[in-house]
């Protein structure tokens, strides 16, 4: 069973060579995607998986400080400039999903059914109605910072009115938004196993511009020369090889598909 570790705890230095750190999202560590697939992982090598679930911005400053072997998140600009300025070595596409809008069934902006993710947005702050963001530098927060200003919308000035930033995970912050009646930005993988839905309903979906895509690379050994390189590469080519790529493609929950692999296939443009 993988060990996910939640932030602020401190990973002390790990000295046997067949276990190495994965610094990942909340995302995919919510999502029990890790709970399934480390463990097969983990009997064809030897080498145990320990991973630091955190949001994107944090699990890459960790990987900067050295505290960590591997890098799997989804935010392929900043993984772009982590690896352009030397932290980390060859990015590689591993899976995707999508992001959704969710909310409340009495819809006070009258989103739903909407094909443009940023009609949608535009319409949330016409109405000035309640939004919960992460707030947290996360993937997906970078992502609803993008939508927001392809929308053409400012919410600086809303921040702390209708537009609520909760500065906390994905699954902390749908409880948030299920408990004011707001709406929120989240991936499809965590909706779908967050377990506290209420009446809450998928309102936006299956826009381009809600692609989520999530990227692996290896800490850079002449950055950070604690980083196992031998057994984290092992790792990264598991996940990239057929049968990790299958692994990943044959984890659901309610019978439904969270992550959809694509390391050497074209990204879709919807996942769900």
């Amino acid at each position: 069973m993988a060990l996910v570790l939640a932030a602020g705890i401190s990973v002390p230095a790990v000295a046997d060579d067949a276990s190495i750190i994965v610094q990942s999202t909340t995302s995919t560590a919510n999502s029990g995607l890790y709970d399934y697939m480390l463990p097969i992982f983990e009997k064809k090598t030897g080498i145990k998986v320990n991973v630091v679930a955190v949001g994107t911005g944090q699990a890459i400053k960790n990987a900067q400080n050295c505290d960590g072997d591997v890098l799997l998140v989804h935010a392929k600009s900043a993984e772009e400039k982590f690896v352009a300025d030397g932290f980390g070595l060859k990015r590689s596409d591993v899976m995707y999903n999508d992001f959704i809008i969710v909310g409340p069934p009495s819809d006070p902006a009258k989103i739903k059914g909407d094909k443009s993710a940023g009609d949608a947005l535009k319409k949330i702050a016409g109405a000035k109605a309640n939004f919960a963001s992460r707030g947290d530098n996360s993937g997906t927060h970078k992502a609803e910072i993008k939508l927001w200003k392809a929308a053409g919308v400012d919410i600086k000035d809303s921040s702390g009115q209708w537009y609520r930033e909760t500065g906390s995970g994905m699954g902390a912050t749908l409880n948030t938004a299920v408990g004011m009646g707001a709406y929120a930005l989240t991936d499809r993988g965590t909706w779908i196993s967050f377990k506290n839905k209420g009446d809450f309903e998928i309102l936006v979906e299956g826009d381009k511009s809600l692609f989520n895509q999530y990227g692996i690379m290896l800490v850079n050994p002449e950055k950070c020369p604690n980083v196992k390189a031998k057994a984290g590469q092992s790792f990264i080519d598991w996940v990239l090889s057929a049968d990790g790529q299958n692994t990943i493609r044959s984890f659901q929950l309610d019978g439904k598909q969270l992550f959809f692999p694509n390391a050497e296939a074209e990204p879709m443009q919807k996942a769900g």
